[in-house]
């Protein structure tokens, strides 16, 4: 994993120096994405300059730098990731006639050499693996940009002041003199709403991020070509619908472990130490497991804990480790070190990013590399296998709620909402006893109010819709600002299935998971040049988990029921089943508490009206409600001030 920067000067203007100049500036600005090393390339007849920050995970030598050539001379590319199947790959390619042998044996050669043998986007298609590559060819003078299936690595990229510019993060643009930090306030109520701006949009006017499994081209000219897909998990989902597997549970089972198995083999090639994350929840634990069984030596495990019992997983983990045989290390970590992370979060997600799990991901990361360079995780299980309460809880409230009449709802929610969190945590504790256990849930009073928040929604796509948001009207918050068209309005980039569950699952795959899960953790973990791999976001366990029927994914009001049932193979069913925690941190006390004055400073009236981005009675109403405790506001509130102090951070006005 690296970082990768360039750009094109359609002037031709700038010699060859200058190139090389601007390009290092740009990779100088995301530096910590590869420690090990930078360099430059540069044509100043084309008007192009790359730079390459280096992470080294395979192949060591100076035969794996980069930017690297192809052996004819045709292809120069910077790239960052991991194919995966590259020694497949390079084997099938040593039988071309073609073939001239090998300098070194990274992947990055063979990626060349694929491209050399099969043309660009062919090679695409055959490689299986986390990537954003850039690529000149010198006999087209084109520039290639490309990115994996699910979104795992980032591309932004934008043309401006005659120029075109790309790197892995917003901040490699940044770089450029003159660049032009305009920002868009459509994209700014889309991050209200979510918490992150859903790509292609990004914070600024005319800056875009390429979508998940597409290519683009550059020419010389100017001209930039829309991005076409190589692979769409539409059209997976839609081939996936008349596909759904028959055969006897046990057997789909079996097979889906020996391919998570396969995988795992395959994401734990490395040269470097490699290790995983571990929380002790079905993912993670599944993915130790399996790596267990690959591995000769005791795996390095990792997780951090909080002595708030409401947000510690440190002790289920243990339990797990010890079960499986890791070598387990664990932080338990303070609130205190959890607030010095804040003012870095402008810095690492160099564009308003709100997940406030950012802060705990970036601690264990942290932690994880004093061990290791390399960390599996469990991402993208709960996307894949239906692990969200939504998919399975929320997918059958939605029956009981769509057969009420509105009215009835919103009476019902207002009572809700008339009650505070705290005092709707003291009355789901004294029903605890005659509550069932599946039912028990962390932080209930927040969950309720959340759930009143919805009860009023006409349609299961507005259901989802707000159980996914976090300020529901943005419009009437951001100044002059229209929400962008979202997947839930275009049912042309929806599949057709009537299964709620399943549709809830594809869209969290195609917008939470690449926009926000994996932006957290590429982040976070670069921050401290640590490489993460998510092996059940192998595009063959994604097409896999699409065929699934429905009582291997949901079953007994319990998600994942797949992948239970092979972790039961190696972990006791005992040390698993537990109501569902996250990665979370109190939020909501902070901001009553430590950070109540850096909040205050970035909330008061009048930076809000010189600021000219927000209603500013709409701002101090929520805040006003949530330092009272009448109402649960801390993700609307932690929004805007990540959004304020990255104002401040990068200067924009």
């Amino acid at each position: 994993m690296c970082g990768i920067a360039g750009l094109i000067d359609f002037s031709k203007s700038t010699n060859s120096d200058q190139l090389r100049q601007i390009a290092k500036n740009m990779g100088f600005a995301q530096s910590t994405r590869g420690p090990d090393g930078s360099g430059q390339w540069a044509d100043p007849e084309s008007g192009i300059g790359l730079d390459h920050r280096r992470l080294a995970i395979i192949d060591l030598t100076e035969e794996g730098v980069q930017p690297m050539t192809s052996r004819s001379g045709r292809f120069v590319t910077s790239y960052n990731g991991e194919i995966y199947n590259y020694q497949d790959l390079r084997a099938e390619l040593e039988k071309t006639t073609e073939f001239q042998g090998w300098r070194g044996h990274s992947d990055t050669e063979v990626m060349l050499e694929a491209i050399e043998q099969w043309g660009f986007e062919k090679a695409l298609k055959s490689f299986s693996g986390m990537f954003a590559i850039a690529l000149w060819d010198r006999d087209e003078k084109k520039l290639f940009l490309a990115r994996d299936r699910m979104g795992e690595k980032p591309l932004y990229y934008s043309t401006q002041n005659n120029k075109f510019l790309f790197g892995s993060e917003l901040k490699a643009l940044m770089a450029c003199e003159n660049f032009e930090r305009k920002v868009d306030r459509n994209s700014l109520s889309s991050y209200l709403r979510y918490h992150y701006v859903p790509a292609p949009r990004t914070i600024f006017k005319n800056v875009y991020c390429l979508m998940p499994g597409t290519w683009l081209s550059v020419s010389q000219d100017g001209t930039v070509s829309d991005p076409a897909e190589y692979w769409s998990l539409l059209d997976s989902a839609r081939e996936a619908e008349s596909k759904i597997f028959t055969a006897p549970d046990s057997a789909i089972i079996e097979t889906l472990e020996d391919l998570l198995l396969k995988v795992v083999e395959r994401e734990m090639i490395s040269d470097v130490p490699l290790g995983a994350f571990l929380s002790g929840g079905i993912d993670s634990s599944l993915i130790v497991a399996l790596m267990q069984q690959c591995a000769l030596a005791p795996v390095k495990t990792f997780t951090i804990g909080f002595d708030d019992e409401a947000y510690n997983e440190a002790n289920d983990a243990k339990l797990v480790a010890q079960h499986i045989g890791t070598e387990h290390t664990e932080l338990y970590v303070s609130p205190k070190d959890a607030l010095e992370i804040i003012p870095s979060i402008p810095q690492i997600w160099d564009q308003p990013f709100s997940d406030a799990s950012q802060i705990p991901t970036h601690l264990v990361s942290r932690m994880t590399r004093d061990h290791v360079t390399v960390a599996l995780s469990g991402d993208g299980g709960d996307e894949l296998f239906a692990g969200y309460n939504r998919h399975f809880r929320g997918c059958s409230l939605w029956k009981h709620l769509e057969r009420i009449p509105i009215s009835l709802r919103s009476i019902a929610a207002k009572a809700i909402l008339g009650i505070t969190p705290a005092d709707l945590d003291e009355i789901v504790d004294v029903l605890k006893p005659i509550i069932p256990k599946k039912l028990h849930m962390r932080l209930p009073g927040q969950k309720l109010h959340k759930l009143a928040n919805v009860m009023d929604a006409d349609s299961a796509s507005e259901y989802y819709s707000a159980l996914t948001s976090n300020w529901l009207n943005p419009e009437t918050i951001v100044m002059s600002g229209r929400e962008t068209v979202s997947p839930f309005q275009n049912y042309s980039r929806q599949p057709s299935t009537k299964n709620l569950t399943a549709w809830m699952q594809f869209m969290d795959a195609a917008t939470y998971l690449p926009d926000d899960i994996m932006t957290k953790v590429d982040r976070a973990a670069m921050a401290v040049s640590l490489e993460t791999r998510a092996p059940f976001l192998d595009h063959e366990i994604v097409e896999f988990s699409q065929r699934l029927p429905m009582h291997l994914r949901t079953q007994n009001g319990q998600g994942k029921h797949a992948l239970r049932e092979i972790l039961y193979k190696h972990v006791p069913k005992n040390l698993i089943e537990r109501p569902k925690m996250g990665f979370g941190i109190p939020i909501g006390d902070w901001l009553r508490g430590p950070l109540r004055e850096w909040a205050e400073e970035l909330l008061s009236p009048e930076r809000i009206a010189d600021d000219g981005y927000f209603n500013g009675r709409t701002v101090q109403k929520a805040w006003r409600e949530h330092l009272s405790g009448t109402k649960d506001n801390q993700y609307r509130i932690w929004n805007i001030l990540v959004f304020q102090s990255w104002m401040d951070h990068w200067d924009i006005s």
